[in-house]
């Protein structure tokens, strides 16, 4: 679940990946660090989105390091999260939430809730003001407003997070609400002792957090996320009388078809091909990979 904060929009808002970026996703060395991933190998080129809808450790420590693990302790420091600090937390293993210092479910719920706030981050509070029995207030709430992303970087991180819900290999296809847009993130530290689920609709966001104060496995659960299933059950009945719904997308956001293989604009020798959204001007160059030759028979040339 720290995926999409630590790594993903730091590096959307640096201009060093768009959603359609492509990592090779075999398993890789940072220094001494072994990165692999939780299911079995890697899946070869996959796009920055096809690496959130599934999870990928992999990529997602790769797009870290390629922004900086410095930028993604800056970035975890704007939304709220100042126990990160990089004499501590700037490793690769940031991006999956792996650093010394840990975020607490109100502070998942807040980082999310800036990304559906169109980029604007807005300190948490558990009142708006106090007033005595006269009606005259006497306790009002002052909340920070920052804005750390841009509304078009965050219209496109909303747009990814919605991959891990509809995506066909997605890891939060239980959060699905009919006629609404969801944006979810799965999470789950080593041996499975804590189970999260982050993400947000056009109207709320949640972070769900399922596990023991003191980590320990957590029997019979095998590869299940009970925090998942809080999620869902919570959302789907704070939405049920609310309508359907999807995220605003801003006036600078561009489609383009592209090449699965090399994350650019596709030509016609592409194969594999989807279309993506961009902010305006982060839209890739034509793919240089793909094009038709003709061969000689006898020498092969």
């Amino acid at each position: 679940a720290m995926k999409p904060i630590a790594a993903i929009a730091p590096a959307l808002e640096e201009n060093v990946i768009t959603a359609a970026t492509v990592y090779d996703d075999s398993a890789t060395t940072f220094g001494d660090i072994n990165i692999h991933n939780s299911y079995s190998g890697g899946k070869g080129l996959i796009t920055v989105r096809k690496a959130i809808e599934i999870s990928s450790n992999i990529v997602n420590v790769k797009v870290l390091m390629d922004v900086g693990t410095s930028k993604g302790v800056e970035f975890l420091n704007e939304l709220g999260m100042t126990q990160f600090t990089k004499e501590d937390d700037a490793m690769p293993t940031l991006a999956l939430g792996g650093s010394t210092h840990g975020a607490s479910p109100l502070q998942m719920a807040a980082a999310y809730a800036m990304i559906a706030n169109k980029g604007e981050y807005i300190e948490p509070t558990f009142y708006t003001k106090v007033e005595d029995s006269n009606g005259n207030t006497i306790l009002e709430a002052t909340q920070e407003k920052k804005r750390v992303m841009t509304e078009g970087n965050a219209y496109i991180l909303s747009s990814i997070l919605k991959s891990p819900v509809t995506g066909s290999g997605g890891t939060a296809y239980l959060c699905a609400i009919s006629g609404m847009d969801v944006a979810a993130k799965t999470g789950t530290t080593t041996d499975y002792k804590d189970r999260w689920l982050c993400g947000f609709t056009p109207y709320y966001a949640a972070a769900t957090w399922f596990g023991y104060d003191d980590p320990e496995t957590v029997s019979g659960l095998g590869m299940s996320n009970p925090a998942m299933n809080i999620w869902a059950a919570i959302m789907d009945d704070i939405h049920e009388d609310l309508d359907g719904k999807r995220f605003g997308k801003p006036d600078n956001i561009v489609t383009a078809k592209i090449c699965m293989d090399s994350g650019k604009v596709a030509t016609s020798e592409c194969t594999r091909t989807y279309t993506e959204e961009f902010v305006k001007g982060t839209v890739p160059e034509k793919c240089d990979g793909h094009k038709t030759v003709e061969i000689c028979k006898e020498t092969g040339q």
